[in-house]
């Protein structure tokens, strides 16, 4: 059976794939060998992806899209897009959220650095410069989570219709949903700065 042929199958086969990379690359470079760490940051790696990738879909292609289908009269519109792939969309959305979250929370509790980060460093004299640049980008990564999970979520089950609400709720529903999503959109651009910016320097 081809692997690529499922999503589970594709999953398991790049995870295969990188682990055979890794063991016929390891020299001087790997001197942690396997290590906890490296573990949970690259689950932290695979899930941002994720979940930033799919919030980039919405607000770049999805939500234009249905924009332009709403407008469109006698076309196909946007039903297809509700009913099938937004609800799957925001299920890998959200648990890629919190996936993200949870292995970068981690990755900082096993350095020693979750009460640094999330004090930004400044419980420290000197001020802890790693701990103030990498807890940007987890208070920012906070707030995207918590908008997901407390605003997005639930009232884009409104706008699907998965949970019942009236005319006036869906229209409300819609726009918070929408100013969430874009406020993540926008903060997500110097969370990443402020991820890669802890290894590498502000300007990466």
């Amino acid at each position: 059976m081809n692997p690529l042929k499922t999503i589970s199958g594709t999953i398991i086969g790049g995870i295969v794939l990188a682990v055979i990379i890794m063991l016929a690359t390891k020299g001087n470079h790997m001197v942690a060998g396997i290590s906890a760490q490296s573990i949970t940051i690259w689950l932290h790696v695979l899930s941002g992806v994720t979940w930033i990738g799919l919030l980039y879909y919405f607000n770049f292609v999805q939500v234009p899209a249905l924009g332009e289908a709403a407008a469109d009269e006698g076309g196909p519109g946007g039903a297809g897009i509700a009913k099938y792939v937004a609800p799957r969309a925001l299920a890998w959305f959200r648990w890629a959220a919190l996936a993200t979250w949870v292995t970068g929370a981690a990755f900082l509790l096993h350095k020693g650095q979750l009460h640094n980060a999330f004090a930004l460093g400044l419980n420290t004299d000197p001020v802890n410069q790693y701990a103030m640049t990498i807890g940007v980008g987890a208070w920012l990564g906070t707030i995207m989570l918590f908008n997901v999970w407390v605003l997005i979520w639930p009232n884009q089950k409104k706008v699907l219709g998965m949970v019942e609400a009236s005319a006036d709720q869906v229209a409300k529903a819609k726009n918070i949903a929408f100013m969430a999503s874009r406020s993540n959109t926008l903060m997500s651009i110097p969370m990443v700065m402020s991820m890669v910016g802890a290894g590498h320097g502000w300007a990466i």
